[in-house]
């Protein structure tokens, strides 16, 4: 049993939704991590700006150090958000005014003299930023050391509303990437399934090359399916033409050698032999019957595969049956009577539909006794039209069923009748490849069988 590899598609859907969802999930970590930044930096400037607003309103008075704080170096911290604000000023590790206690960022300062940090401070994290001014009291150097602080809540808030936005961008990134993602698989795979379309819809005998229009990863695929489609054309071709042969090349030889025999046994006079030719003559008609219903039914199977579908009406394809086998009815002067209408008409292979109909009058000559009736009549069926056969033999063994269209079946009272058991097989097999079904069983106005094709009028 060939076994089914995943959808080309689904695969293909499913590792691109994969690399969507990752990459959605490294542009919601790259977002949160520049809005933390960002909003850092904010905070860093605007403390590093209140530093230095309270370092310049610094001056010596009196041989004093002097702070006036100017209102709007705390009031900008205050304006941003709703953090607390600390502050310090020392001059040369003394306290001056402030938080005594305000922790100074550790490290070393940065270019511009500033040191930046994150501490921890009545509870609460907070940002420092620390800076120094060298001024002369008393004529000597003194340093004037200022920091200010403010809580993180608001940065905390500001970085959880970018996260909100960047979530609702990583999702909508992710849908939109999904309908792409769809909308390209689908695209990846329709030229695949115009391919298949195109190859589906032609019938059993159209084996052109596919010129179809497809990508250039397909070539490859289309190039060994019309090498496929060359050699399957060419041996196509060879079995038909050897079947052909074959039927000639069997059936003459067989002809010839039963004229002879005939011949031979006209001119024999002792019983012996007389007796010899005749089981000899027997055997011939054995051959030839089961070599013609052998090739018959090779080229039903073989055509069954290329069925061609043409409109034919039914009560021609009956009369020139009819026709041919009425020499061979004829030996054993049998009458065939024949009712078809000329206004029914059905589609399908003419050859094979032949085969099936001669099989079945064939078998109906083949099993009647001398000086009887076959009738034929063809008619509308609610299933479209039936062909039937009756004739006035020993009819079908009871029991035997479905058993006598098996391939080489033949019932218990055929014994003595020459046949190889392939007739109603052939038959079946052409009803069958038409849609239509094929039905035995005794003839309803008296001995005999009855046997008809059941074929849709289209």
């Amino acid at each position: 049993m060939r076994r089914r590899a995943p959808s080309i598609r689904r695969r293909l859907t499913l590792r691109l939704l994969l690399a969507s969802a990752l990459l959605a999930g490294l542009l919601f970590v790259i977002v949160i991590n520049f809005a933390r930044s960002v909003a850092q930096v904010s905070q860093d400037n605007i403390l590093d700006a209140s530093v230095t607003s309270i370092l310049e309103s610094a001056s010596v008075q009196k041989g004093q150090i002097g702070i006036d704080i100017p209102y709007a170096a705390l009031a900008m911290l205050g304006n941003v958000s709703d953090d607390r604000v600390f502050y310090r000023v020392s001059v040369d590790d003394t306290h001056l005014t402030g938080y005594p206690d305000l922790p100074v960022p550790g490290g070393g300062p940065d270019e511009r003299g500033r040191r930046l940090g994150t501490e921890e401070y009545l509870g609460d994290e907070i940002r420092v930023a620390s800076a120094s001014r060298k001024m002369a009291r008393d004529g000597r150097p003194v340093w004037v050391t200022v920091s200010v602080a403010q809580t993180r809540g608001g940065l905390q808030d500001t970085v959880q509303v970018i996260w909100r936005n960047a979530a609702i961008l990583g999702a909508g990134f992710f849908a939109i990437a999904a309908v792409l993602v769809v909308t390209g698989a689908q695209a990846t795979v329709d030229p695949l399934e115009r391919l298949a379309a195109s190859v589906s819809r032609r019938g059993p005998q159209d084996l052109r090359a596919v010129d179809a229009e497809v990508p250039l990863e397909m070539e490859p695929l289309v190039t060994s399916l019309n090498m496929f489609i060359a050699r399957l054309r060419t041996t196509l071709a060879r079995s038909e033409d050897f079947m052909a042969e074959a039927a000639h090349r069997v059936r003459t030889p067989l002809a010839t050698v039963r004229a002879q025999a005939e011949v031979a046994l006209a001119r024999m006079d002792k019983p012996e032999n007389r007796a010899s030719l005749q089981d000899m003559i027997r055997a011939l008609d054995e051959s030839s019957r089961a070599a013609s219903q052998l090739l018959d039914h090779a080229m039903v199977t073989f055509r069954t595969d290329q069925l061609e579908h043409q409109p034919l009406r039914p009560h021609e394809l009956i009369e020139e049956t009819v026709r041919r086998l009425q020499p061979v009815a004829g030996l054993k002067d049998i009458a065939i009577s024949v009712v078809a209408p000329r206004d029914i008409e059905l589609v399908g292979d003419a050859i094979l539909l032949q085969s099936a109909f001669g099989n079945l009058l064939d078998n109906a000559i083949k099993y009647s006794p001398h000086e009887s009736d076959i009738a034929v009549d063809c008619g509308p069926h609610p299933e479209g039209c039936r062909i039937r056969v009756r004739d006035q033999g020993p009819g079908f063994p009871k029991g035997s069923g479905r058993r006598l269209t098996k391939r080489f079946a033949r019932g218990s009272n055929a014994e003595g009748t020459v046949g190889s058991g392939l007739g109603l097989t052939i038959a079946e097999e052409v009803a069958q490849a038409h849609g239509g079904r094929l039905e035995i069983g005794p003839n309803p106005e008296g001995g005999g069988a009855c046997v008809s094709l059941i074929l849709p009028v289209s």
